[in-house]
């Protein structure tokens, strides 16, 4: 249900919660996601220490989508909007080759299948990883070379409607971003083993290789070639091999980075050709629905991509600010909501597990109206300062102010989606725990029709500049309908969600909203500095001013109306602070 360029945030399986990405997701790049991947199913944290590899996923993953974002600032500073667009279109390639041929089949089936395999062979699973790893380099080196065949071909579905110039630079770019294929799936697989073996700090951290690989090479692109905004037919072979190879010098340290880690739990990876011991018509049949799923999503993100390449322009937003602007919302959506449905999981699924279906709808009713409360802010932030947030993060290099003010048109109307995506995602591994991969597949095919034809709509009645905001509009309306049919079907299941609490809820938390984000507006219009011109540092004033009186704002108004979530989430933080403080 994920609107995410890089991979779809749904297209993980039973029991593995989002990560970002994507997820929405993607939101993440392609490299650094899919490891990111693979979260430990419970049976697995069970067996070690959960606070321990609790800190060490956190902490991981924070610093991993740091300097991801990073990552994706250096890319603007030093490619501009253009040919970051271009740069975007040719990585989106070998990720959706990744996606159709390993994305979610790996967490919804691969994971529990290591995992029993683990539990009940002579060997610990030993022999069947080693079948499962030998038959995947195979088969993601043919996949590369089939991939990198059709280069010219796949160039031509996704730059379609371009000049000769972009579509070439977007086909010799792939010539070295494809093999990014070939690693991605090696590394997701071994964090799979890994991870099974309860081992999660090298498949948390090897990511933030990468990231650092590629901010060295576009921080070597600027130091070289400096940092202006070029047209495509101005890219020379040179700096396409240092960007080019240099992004995928980045994935193949990422997948080296995991090797040692395999040593230190004990696994010998040696060539097993046995593959009918795997099971593999097992494995097909249990990876159909996710496959399903997966699909749908790959093919309404091919619409994005479509769509956005058409409307690329030097000033106009495409796929580069899309991507932006979507990782700014996985970041709040990966360290809030994340947080809180990893803390109800696994009581959900407990739950699930044992057949009291009370206490699933109580923490699911309890989860939706804790990620409503506490993403609104986040959401009338981004609203409210989108401007001032695009040139303070953004505008860097030969990524222009005009390129800003695309960035907070995008970011303006993503904001809209951010709570309705962060309850979709929890009501779908409610499914999950149940266990259910079957009915999130099919809610997803009549959601993402929809998205498509929003999108498709948008992009025909406005003009260009306004195609990326109107992607983001028909990701937010899809996400909140898929929250609302998954409501409806999971009622059936295990009984009433608590709508009226809920609604009660919401219906406070959006006053709390819609109060500070007037507040914000006027300090931010008092403020000076001019909308369509910010400088930086009127805009840091600006963004630092505003966020704290809109952050004030909605917890006094949050406090006046009673939203018992917002004072749960302060009496949290007040008790971990005397703590720290007596410690």
């Amino acid at each position: 249900m994920a609107g995410g360029l890089y991979r779809s945030a749904n297209a993980h399986g039973g029991g593995q919660l989002p990560d970002d990405g994507a997820a929405f997701v993607s939101v993440e790049p392609l490299n650094q996601s899919a490891v990111e991947a693979t979260a430990p199913p419970p049976e697995v944290v069970a067996q070690t220490s959960a606070a321990a590899n609790s800190a060490v996923m956190a902490i991981g993953s924070l610093v991993s989508r740091g300097t991801g974002f990073v990552r994706n600032l250096m890319i603007g500073a030093a490619l501009g909007n253009l040919v970051g667009n271009v740069f975007t279109t040719a990585q989106f390639l070998p990720n959706q080759v990744y996606e159709f041929l390993l994305g979610g089949v790996l967490t919804s089936v691969l994971i529990p299948v290591l995992v029993r395999r683990r539990k009940t062979d002579p060997d610990r699973g030993e022999a069947y990883a080693q079948r499962l790893l030998t038959l995947a380099v195979i088969a993601l080196a043919a996949a590369v070379l089939i991939a990198m065949a059709s280069a010219q071909v796949l160039t031509a579905l996704y730059a379609s409607g371009k000049d000769a110039d972009y579509t070439e630079l977007v086909t010799k770019l792939s010539y070295l971003m494809l093999p990014m294929l070939f690693f991605t799936g090696l590394s997701a697989l071994i964090a799979a083993v890994l991870n099974t073996r309860g081992h999660f700090a090298a498949p948390m951290w090897a990511p933030i290789l990468n990231n650092l690989v590629v901010i060295g090479t576009f921080g070597l692109y600027i130091l070289i070639y400096g940092a202006r905004a070029l047209r495509p037919d101005q890219m020379d072979t040179g700096r396409i091999l240092l960007v080019g190879g240099g992004t995928l010098l980045g994935v193949a340290v990422q997948a080296a980075g995991l090797l040692p880690a395999l040593r230190k739990v004990g696994f010998r990876w040696k060539l097993r050709f046995d593959f009918r011991a795997l099971g593999l018509r097992e494995l097909a049949q249990l990876g159909a629905w996710m496959f399903c799923y997966v699909a749908v999503n790959q093919l309404g993100l091919f619409v994005v991509v479509n769509l956005l390449t058409r409307a690329a322009g030097e000033d106009s937003a495409g796929l580069l600010i899309y991507n932006n602007v979507f990782l700014l919302l996985m970041m709040a959506h990966g360290i809030i909501a994340v947080s809180i449905i990893t803390a109800l999981m696994p009581r959900i699924s407990a739950a699930a597990a044992d057949g009291r279906f009370r206490d699933v709808t109580a923490d699911l009713s309890r989860g939706t109206r804790m990620v409503a409360a506490v993403l609104a802010p986040v959401a009338v932030c981004y609203a409210v300062l989108a401007g001032p947030i695009s040139v303070v993060v953004f505008r860097y290099g030969a990524f222009t102010g005009e390129n800003a003010v695309a960035t907070s048109t995008v970011l303006l109307v993503a904001a809209v989606g951010l709570v309705p995506f962060a309850i979709s995602q929890l009501f779908t591994f409610a499914f999950y725990a149940l266990p259910d991969a079957r009915t999130p597949a099919l809610i997803n095919i009549p959601v993402v029709i929809l998205r498509v034809l929003i999108q498709v709509g948008l992009y025909l009645a406005f003009s260009a500049t306004f195609a990326a905001a109107g992607m983001m509009l028909g990701n937010a309306i899809s996400y909140l309908a898929a929250a609302v049919v998954s409501a409806v079907l999971l009622r059936p299941r295990v009984g009433p969600l608590g709508l009226g609490e809920i609604m009660r809820t919401v219906g406070r938390v959006a006053v709390a909203a819609l109060g500070a984000a007037l507040v914000g507006l006027l300090v931010v219009k008092l403020l000076p500095g001019d909308p369509a011109k910010l400088s930086w540092s009127a805009a840091a004033v600006q963004l630092v001013i505003g966020g704290v009186v809109i952050g004030a704002s909605y917890i006094g108004l949050a406090i006046a109306l009673k939203i018992t979530e917002i004072t749960e989430v302060l009496g949290m933080v007040r008790r971990r602070l005397t703590r720290t403080k007596q410690a």
